[in-house]
């Protein structure tokens, strides 16, 4: 069987230091990059484990290796690794877009204990819920200014968006690789209707980010039938808001993984793991 790999030779450059390095004791790592290639092949095919072709090597391995990087939090260590040698090269577009997408469950991905993982990293409700899809997970992310993940969280599909903005915006900590501390903060905000409270842009106006979210119509009628206690206002770019097609132009990207765009995954903290290895590839691929 023939297998398309995605992984180049310059972005095998950029991951493999990132790796942890073979254990003291014990049996050596299998190849980093065999690995990689496996956990993307199954994920950008939405296949089961045990259709893993023969030349990515043992699905066992590559599906170990994908829950215990996923443990100790080595997906995430790698991402942020990734975008700080993006910062250094100046090549993150720090005017960020919110948005939410809801991906369906596959009837495999129920089934799961209700109990959580052992470590506590896995919620209770295994990131699934109904939504008007049925069995579902959404998907809350932050794109920098050329559509690419600064920020994934998953919740349960019938979430809302405004309750989750602060955990996605609060992951949003790129170190630096000179002296400074980690950037935090972005130059502005873009989010949709849905994000439009006091409390977010109260939150957005405390980190020193611009907002640049429309108000709804039933807020404006509120605040005009309130006469000078309504208060003025809030202010509004229409045309840097322009640029939130960003975050749906990243969501696509995500979404042509066919293993993300339907989720299979049992564990919310296989799929987590999955929507960090996208970003780390198409970051490295640039």
């Amino acid at each position: 069987m023939c297998v398309r790999l995605v992984i180049t030779d310059a972005m095998r450059g950029r991951i493999e230091p990132l790796m942890p390095a073979d254990p003291v004791r014990g049996r050596r790592w299998a190849d980093h990059r065999r690995t990689l290639e496996a956990i993307t092949w199954k994920y950008r095919t939405c296949s089961p484990w045990r259709g893993l072709p023969g030349e990515l090597g043992a699905f066992q391995t590559a599906h170990k290796r994908l829950l215990r990087w996923a443990v100790d939090g080595t997906w995430e260590r790698i991402f942020t690794a990734v975008l700080a040698a993006a910062d250094a090269a100046d090549d993150i577009g720090w005017t960020v877009s919110v948005d939410s997408t809801v991906c369906r469950a596959h009837q495999h991905a129920a089934g799961a204990g209700k109990n959580g993982a052992p470590s506590g990293s896995e919620p209770t409700d295994h990131a699934l819920g109904r939504s008007r899809d049925g069995l579902s997970t959404k998907v809350h992310l932050a794109s920098d200014g050329w559509a690419r993940p600064l920020a994934l969280v998953d919740t349960a599909g019938q979430a809302g968006d405004a309750p989750a903005f602060e955990a996605v915006i609060a992951p949003i900590r790129v170190p630096r690789t000179r002296l400074g501390r980690p950037r935090t903060r972005p130059t502005a905000v873009l989010a949709d209707l849905a994000y439009s409270s006091r409390a977010i842009r109260g939150h957005l106006r405390q980190r020193g980010s611009r907002t640049v979210i429309p108000q709804p119509t039933d807020q404006i009628g509120h605040r005009r039938r309130r006469g000078r206690n309504g208060g003025r206002p809030p202010g509004f770019d229409a045309e840097a808001y322009k640029q939130r097609n960003t975050v749906e132009r990243c969501i696509n990207r995500l979404k042509q993984w066919r293993g993300l765009a339907m989720r299979t995954d049992k564990l919310a903290l296989a799929y987590q793991a999955a929507l960090h290895l996208a970003p780390i590839l198409i970051w490295t691929r640039r």
